[in-house]
């Protein structure tokens, strides 16, 4: 991902507290075919229990932990959970029929508490790392453990060492092997925040400051936003206690740019000085973006201030990940080399996030015609063919050829002008808006070059217009459930080019600007899922002669080991039973699941029945429209979705009503392909 390690929350599939009907549930609700999750299993302690939706419906697969290793009662062995999710999601599935199971999209769970020094799935090696390296004796985190799924570990630095206790939860209780039982895990670190525990060795764990995450699930932003707002300082021993919030995720950001200093010799000399329209502005040796085809014997010729951004991934679902070139606004003597660029880099899409002028201050030359006339630009020809403005920006079709020759291209200029000379813009929704012009443009051109972002200097407006660019294409890729970072995505981004993003002011507005993408996906999601409801009422009505079937599928229910998918595949569910061993495909990197594997809807999750007719609930259940004999009883949505999808709502106002707040989007169609799976980790 593009904000996270990828060990992070390597195992947010893990859900604790939920039965298998609570998993079909989230699975058809939150999932699509390849979405999967592992939770305890509810008939045998200690084992789990893979629920995996393929074809619509949800499969479930047991998992066996001898206390020695876990496997899928057979098979390959691993030492841990995550090990043996990782293996099926890296190889092909299958049942002892040939049916491929597909493990795409973990469909991650809540965190416990949304308080910051809660870090997910992270080692205990990292979080020794962590602690060492940047906290200081008493800071102290939470993480998930990895050899007890569904526990945690507290993780303290004592004497410059750190000590690791363990929390067990059981039966939603909290505790630290014994004592007190709590709620919650934030109540249980208060407790021993006021009551410091002893080792055995006598040394005393403290827990002094919080060694906060940055890391969140993108579906629970909301609560992190909201906890980053809090001003509330909480006084305990004489020690101001309190959520500094986005201020200090800034100024942690800040601390950590002497970790970039990176080589800028290019920038400093003497034949490139005036190409710079700040002087200590200057690219980064290492990404600059170098002109070709230059005269050699001209000194600096191939110099630009200009830096390629790129995601730390080489390959992401769905394509390679988005790149972006940073640049600084024109000045009358570079706009030459900036349309060099443009065409060397093949760039079709050119983001102007400045004006021309700003509070009397020259901010960017003119580096294009007037409507309807043609200029040069050294060897480089632009025509004006036309200009379209909107509240909040103007679009410019260029048609750009080469006095070398080569096909005329078309450029297309977005010039955003909602920015406020002071700050940042009232409201994320024109910004968001205007992404989403600027993707379906880019997306729309076959062998697109970067994405070419600028403003004055390309570093503060810039970075924020890339980082939030880069953050929703991350979503769009994964999924809501996916886990983001905004504070390590921009320490990402300005290991590419110094100071991007530039304010504390810039840094919240890319996490309101998420916020409100989220928020409003997640409102479509829902108008979503309430038309697909309404065509339940249609369709699950039984008539005469699915009476027949209906009768025949309660037949079915009764022999828990019949493998036939046409009848099965008419339930909600299909539920796992034990599986004997079967190591012949393994060895060839197929996990092979023997027959008995599939229920037609027999006991769920550890011995829960769903009570569901086949016969009666066949079109209502398969999102993917097998039977499609009713299809015409099915409210269609609108064929048109509006273009402006999000809502224009003045930070101000969103402060004071984000909970009571309903956008009116249109419902999404759900013919198309479904996401992505993300990027997976390498054995």
């Amino acid at each position: 991902m593009y904000g996270c390690s990828s060990g992070r929350r390597a195992r947010g599939w893990f859900h604790p507290n939920i039965s298998g009907v609570d998993a079909e549930v989230l699975l058809m609700e939150r999932g699509r075919d390849g979405s999967f999750l592992a939770r305890p299993s509810r008939s045998t302690a200690g084992d789990f229990t893979l629920s995996v939706r393929r074809n619509g419906v949800v499969t479930h697969i047991k998992i066996q932990n001898t206390g020695d290793f876990y496997d899928l009662y057979g098979g390959e062995k691993f030492a841990t959970l995550s090990e043996l999710v990782q293996f099926h999601m890296e190889t092909t599935l299958r049942e002892k029929n040939g049916d491929v199971i597909e493990l795409k999209y973990p469909l991650n769970s809540a965190d416990p508490t949304t308080e910051r020094w809660f870090h997910g799935h992270l080692s205990g090696k990292d979080a020794e790392k962590l602690i060492l390296d940047k906290g200081k004796n008493g800071s102290f985190l939470v993480r998930e453990s990895q050899s007890k799924p569904g526990d945690y570990v507290l993780s303290v630095r004592t004497d410059d060492k750190v000590t690791h206790v363990m929390i067990r939860c059981h039966e939603k209780f909290y505790d630290v092997g014994g004592g007190m039982k709590f709620d919650s895990l934030s109540e249980l670190i208060e407790y021993y925040k006021k009551n410091p525990m002893v080792e055995t060795s006598g040394t005393v764990v403290h827990l002094k400051q919080p060694f906060n995450a940055t890391r969140i699930n993108a579906s629970g932003i909301d609560g992190r936003v909201k906890e980053l707002q809090s001003t509330v300082l909480q006084k305990e021993n004489g020690l101001s206690m309190g959520k500094a919030g986005f201020w200090e995720e800034f100024e942690s950001l800040q601390q950590q740019e002497c970790k970039h200093l990176f080589s800028r010799k290019e920038g400093q000399k003497a034949e490139n000085r005036n190409k710079n329209r700040y002087k200590n502005i200057l690219p980064f040796d290492h990404t600059r973006v170098k002109l070709k085809n230059i005269d050699p014997n001209e000194p600096g010729a191939e110099y630009i201030n200009a830096n390629y951004i790129k995601p730390e991934e080489e390959s992401l679902p769905n394509g390679p990940p988005k790149q972006y070139i940073a640049t600084q606004g024109c000045l009358p003597s570079t706009m030459g080399d900036f349309w060099h660029m443009v065409w060397q880099e093949n760039t079709r899409v050119i983001v102007m996030t400045t004006k021309e002028v700003e509070r009397g201050k020259n901010k960017c030359a003119r580096y294009w015609p007037e409507e309807g006339q043609s200029k040069e630009y050294k060897k480089i020809k632009v025509r004006n063919l036309l200009e379209a403005k909107s509240a909040d920006y103007t679009l410019r079709d260029f048609a750009v050829t080469h006095e070398d020759g080569g096909d005329e291209r078309k450029v297309y200029h977005y010039h955003f002008q909602a920015w406020p000379d002071h700050g940042v813009p009232a409201d994320p929704g024109c910004v968001l808006n205007f992404l989403l012009d600027v993707n379906a443009r880019q997306e729309s051109i076959v062998g697109a070059g970067p994405v070419l972002v600028h403003c004055s200097a390309g570093i503060g407006r810039t970075g924020t217009f890339i980082v939030i660019d880069m953050i929703l294409d991350q979503i769009k890729r994964l999924g809501l459930d996916c886990e983001i970072d905004i504070q390590r995505t921009i320490q990402m981004v300005r290991s590419q080019r110094s100071g991007m993003v530039q304010t504390e002011a810039q840094y919240k507005f890319v996490y309101l600007a998420v916020q409100h993408h989220i928020e409003t996906a997640s409102h479509r999601k829902q108008a979503e899922q309430k038309c697909l409801q309404l065509g339940r009422e249609y369709t699950n009505i039984r008539y005469p002669s699915e009476a027949v079937a209906g009768a025949a599928g309660a037949q079915q229910q009764q022999q828990p080991n019949s493998l036939s998918v046409s009848e099965s595949s008419r339930s909600l569910s299909r539920s796992t039973t034990s599986i004997p061993g079967s190591v012949g495909a393994a060895s060839a990197g197929v996990g092979s699941l023997p027959p008995g594997l599939v229920s037609g809807g027999g006991s769920v999750g550890g011995g829960s029945v769903v009570g569901v007719n086949s016969g009666t609930l066949l079109r209502s259940v398969s999102s993917s429209g097998a039977d499609r004999s009713n299809e015409s009883h099915l409210p269609r949505p609108p064929d048109e979705i509006p273009r402006t999808i999000y809502e224009n709502i003045p930070l101000k106002e969103r402060k004071l009503s984000t909970n009571s707040h309903v956008l009116n989007i249109a419902p999404v169609t759900t013919g198309g392909n479904p996401p992505p799976p993300p990027p997976r980790k390498a054995t």
